[in-house]
């Protein structure tokens, strides 16, 4: 997985780089504590896939000049807003194996950059000069911030039909994603079916993230994911694992896990865990991971070949196989 990784980036490395470089030059602020905090959470060792999508849908259209990379800066800064603010309303004290800014420099300046990095992103917007994008991407914030507050009034309902959770996971996850690739092909003036094509790419790509990401959390271990395996539990937050564990198990299994969704907390965990792995909850979850992967390179079969296609259906392999 390491060698396809280092090749998707290898793919647009020049880009990859001056988007980097871009990045810290956007974080300039005549306010220290903004550049440090923000600094610190988009050098934390997160994986910029969104803004590589936008470098590789641009490419995979024969993208010829330089506003990409603004595009895929704004991108990594709406995400790392998000971030932080998810950070502060998840209460969370650890993200990427290292401490979280609002556990570093509390919740009140955490919130405050998180808005800094969603306003910059739309000074960035209007760099770009393109009504349609900033159509798409300003929708997108707003359905991102609607999953996000669905995702918080199902905390402790144990009710949660699966079609439910997928709405959760749509907005909340998956439509940073889409917007990326969507942006990415509208900046390259795609056709009417490469744009769609390119957009539910990366819708599907980021649901079959977020189910393995759900998936981890209760197989997975800290040292390697970065943070506390039953961490959703622990929030009480009803993913799929948990869903096809009540569905599939006996009258008291389904019950202690509704209970343990209800209540919170790790009290549980042990038992939870051992019902999730009888119950084949988390084989389910892969296999869903792997339709949503599959359905994303179903769209990539538009584009001509290239190095940049190539390196889009290698990701939908590395969304469903990786281990963090």
């Amino acid at each position: 997985m390491q060698s396809n990784a280092a090749s998707i980036h290898a793919s647009v490395a020049e880009d990859f780089a001056a988007v980097n470089r871009t990045i810290l030059n956007q974080l300039a602020s005549r306010i220290p504590l903004v550049e440090t905090i923000g600094q610190y959470i988009i050098e934390s060792g997160g994986k910029r896939l969104r803004p590589l999508l936008v470098l590789l849908a641009a490419r995979s259209l024969d993208y010829a000049s330089d506003r990409h990379i603004t595009l895929a800066t704004l991108i990594e800064f709406m995400h790392t807003s998000t971030l932080l603010h998810d950070d502060v309303v998840d209460e969370s004290s650890r993200r990427r194996g290292k401490a979280t800014a609002n556990d570093t420099w509390g919740n009140a300046p955490s919130v405050l950059v998180g808005d800094f990095l969603y306003s910059r992103s739309f000074q960035m917007m209007v760099e770009v000069g393109s009504m349609r994008i900033m159509q798409v991407l300003s929708s997108a914030t707003c359905v991102i911030a609607e999953g996000e507050v669905q995702q918080l009034t199902n905390i402790g309902n144990a009710d949660i039909a699966e079609s439910d959770y997928f709405d959760t996971i749509q907005g909340k996850t998956a439509m940073l994603f889409e917007a990326a690739s969507h942006s990415g092909a509208i900046l390259a003036d795609a056709t009417a079916e490469q744009e769609r094509a390119l957009q539910l790419y990366g819708r599907y790509l980021g649901l079959a993230f977020q189910l393995i990401d759900d998936l981890l959390d209760y197989q997975g271990d800290a040292e390697t994911m970065g943070k506390n395996v039953g961490d959703d539990l622990a929030e009480g937050k009803p993913t799929l694992p948990l869903i096809h564990a009540m569905r599939e198990g006996n009258a008291d299994q389904a019950a202690l896990i509704r209970q343990a969704i209800t209540d919170g907390g790790l009290e549980q965990l042990d038992a939870v865990l051992e019902i999730v792995r009888t119950t084949g909850a988390l084989e389910y979850t892969q296999q869903r991971a792997e339709e949503m992967a599959a359905k994303a390179r179903e769209q990539l079969e538009i584009l001509a070949p290239s190095p940049y296609r190539e390196s889009m259906e290698q990701l939908t392999h590395i969304a469903v196989d990786r281990q963090v």
